[in-house]
């Protein structure tokens, strides 16, 4: 509720500053989940004193034609129920609809299509870390009937109210329909994949250039933190839960004749399940180039790991040669060689360092230091 507190918060400077005819003005006998609610005919807003409550929206459409579009941002069952009674919406739809969680799809309900899409909204971020949240995910689900057109929000992102005012600056286009106002909605969306698609590109390929070009000694790259390529990867999977299932129903929308669709509008669909296909492409990409990544990262972690480890052993090599010269002639035996030779002490330190001099030197020379 503190949501819709804020967002009636901005909305009435702009109505006192003076706002369009097409903007929404609130009165108390509207639901406190409408957040606009208008009749169209031949593609104008029908023009009211005040705002229309979806009652009323209805009364307008029977007596004068046009149809309704009613936009709800995360209705309750009581504020919902009431609306689907008056338009004779499917009970399994509306529950759909209330509790949100669902997967992109197309259902048919007697004389209603009933439409779910995903909404993905990039999050901006300065670093890429192990606990970034690159993509946040919301839901549009659209009734579209004969006379009424009515989309349900969740979420903070997927605002429609730019998209709302677009459609009213092309009255041709809006006098389709409300088959229009949902090719609109699911061009909007797909549109939206597409952005998000192209700035989790540049995070992949900034991953990508950190564990292939961040070089560690004698350009042996020390690997990236594994966690932020995770990170990412559950990101593009979220990504992917919302592309993936939308390609049925768009295929559908663009292929299948449907009474509630106008023919014109439905060739546009084409160009949205276009898009969306290659969108789905570059996300199934995204995952397996992560893959290969994160394959990568780990094979060079294996790697430095396997230099450490034969810089130790070459170390402890060089070592032992001391080690094991001064253990000798530190167990005190009475002859020993050279023992009371006045140049042994000199000639025994010198042995040890040409010693581990000679070794250090093949070591290098092989790699291994």
């Amino acid at each position: 509720m503190s949501m819709i507190r804020d967002l009636r918060a901005a909305v009435r400077p702009s109505l006192r500053k003076g706002t369009p005819a097409y903007e929404t003005t609130r009165d108390p006998g509207v639901p406190s989940a409408v957040v606009d609610c208008a009749v169209y005919r031949e593609g104008r807003r029908v023009q009211t004193s005040g705002a229309l409550s979806p009652h009323e929206a209805v009364r307008l459409v029977r007596l004068g034609g046009g149809f309704a579009w009613i936009g709800l941002h995360e209705p309750t069952e009581k504020e919902f129920s009431g609306i689907a009674a008056e338009f004779g919406l499917h009970p399994l739809a509306v529950e759909d609809a209330v509790h949100a969680h669902q997967r992109p799809k197309l259902e048919r309900y007697d004389d209603t299509l009933f439409t779910v899409f995903k909404t993905i909204h990039y999050v901006e971020h300065d670093e890429l870390t192990a606990n970034s949240e690159i993509v946040e995910t919301g839901e549009v689900m659209c009734f579209t009937g004969r006379d009424f057109f009515i989309t349900v929000r969740h979420g903070g992102q997927g605002s429609l109210r730019g998209l709302r005012h677009r459609l009213q600056d092309d009255p041709e286009l809006l006098s389709r329909g409300p088959s229009a106002v949902l090719h609109s909605i699911a061009d909007h969306v797909v549109d939206g994949y597409i952005a998000v698609a192209d700035a989790v590109q540049d995070d992949i390929d900034e991953v990508e250039t950190e564990v292939f070009t961040a070089p560690g000694r004698k350009g042996t790259s020390r690997g990236v933190d594994a966690g932020r390529i995770y990170q990412l990867k559950r990101e593009v999977l979220e990504f992917k839960r919302a592309v993936a299932p939308l390609l049925r129903p768009t295929q559908l929308l663009s292929e299948r004749p449907m009474r509630l669709i106008d023919p014109d509008i439905q060739k546009y669909f084409r160009d949205v399940h276009d898009h969306l296909a290659r969108v789905h492409e570059q996300v199934v990409g995204f995952d397996e180039l992560l893959n290969s990544i994160l394959q990568a990262n780990l094979a060079q972690a294996t790697v430095a790991q396997n230099e450490d480890m034969r810089k130790i052993t070459s170390w402890a090599a060089i070592i032992a040669v001391p080690t094991m010269i001064c253990g000798v002639y530190g167990m005190n035996f009475d002859h020993m060689p050279e023992l009371r030779w006045r140049y042994g002490y000199p000639a025994v330190l010198c042995s040890i360092l040409v010693i581990c001099f000679a070794i250090h030197r093949s070591l290098k020379r092989n790699g291994w230091l």
